[in-house]
């Protein structure tokens, strides 16, 4: 392993302990909806978004005590929408991470209400932490962008519109809105909490956005190339979901090799943006590189 890699390992696992912090006692009557959401959330994962929020804060001041709960609340919010993407109803995927998709290892009934206590789990998370926060308007404004990139306007507006079009024929437009919101609003919402936590200007916080949209448009243009040429074990699910579901993606459009050079577009106008806000931050750099070629 590179030096980067140990020490995106580590970042990872510290976001991992945050996470597994605010899962509930498993105990009493309530031990089957909280051991499906213990599954769920801790069935692996990259934990990007926790560590976007602390590698932007870093850019500028940085207080973990203010970032921990977000962290926390941010990968509840994304494990929810993996949970019910998985469904039958959406992707009827049976693996996701090398296991049991939670649908397929609980039942399809404790799929849907695990999604929906990880989501309203999430926010009480982010009450509690402006209960408990140093500064409360800014907890309260990283709150307010937690919750509407995760709504109808955001994430859930993305998904709906990817439902709506599948099977069709998409023209780039709508396409990148759907990028840009099932993908790219929780990246989004990650880097400017992180920016808000951290006391960047209003100025720099839209810089943050418009370097995590480009971002969020990557990762999902990679995650196309991968359902493509990826290796099955390593992804930790099966091949070729897009086709199976007849989905129009940035490789059905441009092909492969287009594809990713699409990728490293959107990375690079990231860098740019972010080279001119707030403090250096080598690794963030160096995670953003790593995006452009990531196996899983």
């Amino acid at each position: 392993m590179s030096n980067f890699e140990n020490l995106l390992k580590e970042k990872a696992e510290f976001a991992d302990k945050i996470i597994k912090s605010y899962v509930p006692i498993n105990i009493g009557i309530m031990s089957k909806i909280i051991e499906t959401m213990d599954y769920s959330v801790m069935a692996g994962g990259k934990r990007l978004r926790p560590i976007l929020i602390m590698e932007t804060a870093r850019k500028f001041d940085f207080d973990i005590d203010e970032l921990i709960p977000f962290m926390a609340a941010i990968e509840y919010i994304h494990t929810y929408s993996l949970v019910h993407d998985d469904l039958p109803a959406m992707d009827n995927d049976k693996y996701r991470r090398g296991k049991l998709t939670t649908h397929a290892k609980y039942g399809e009934a404790m799929g849907v209400l695990a999604g929906d206590a990880l989501l309203n789990y999430a926010f009480e998370i982010g009450i509690s932490s402006i209960k408990e926060s140093k500064n409360k308007d800014l907890a309260i404004d990283a709150l307010e962008v937690l919750a509407r990139n995760a709504g109808y306007s955001g994430m859930i507006g993305g998904q709906a519109s990817d439902i709506e079009n599948e099977g069709k024929d998409m023209d780039l437009d709508m396409l990148d809105y759907i990028y840009e919101n099932k993908t790219g609003a929780l990246i989004e919402a990650a880097m400017s909490m992180g920016a808000i936590l951290g006391g960047a200007s209003e100025d720099e916080i839209s810089d943050i956005e418009d370097a995590a949209s480009s971002i969020g448009m990557a990762f999902q243009i990679m995650d196309d190339v991968l359902d493509v040429i990826g290796d099955e074990k390593e992804l930790g699910k099966p091949l070729h979901s897009d086709e199976k579901n007849n989905k129009t993606t940035y490789v059905t459009i441009y092909g492969v090799e287009e594809a990713k050079k699409k990728v490293e577009y959107y990375i690079n106008d990231a860098k740019e943006i972010l080279s001119n806000v707030g403090n250096p931050n080598p690794f963030l750099d160096e995670l953003l590189d790593y995006l452009t070629v990531r196996s899983k």
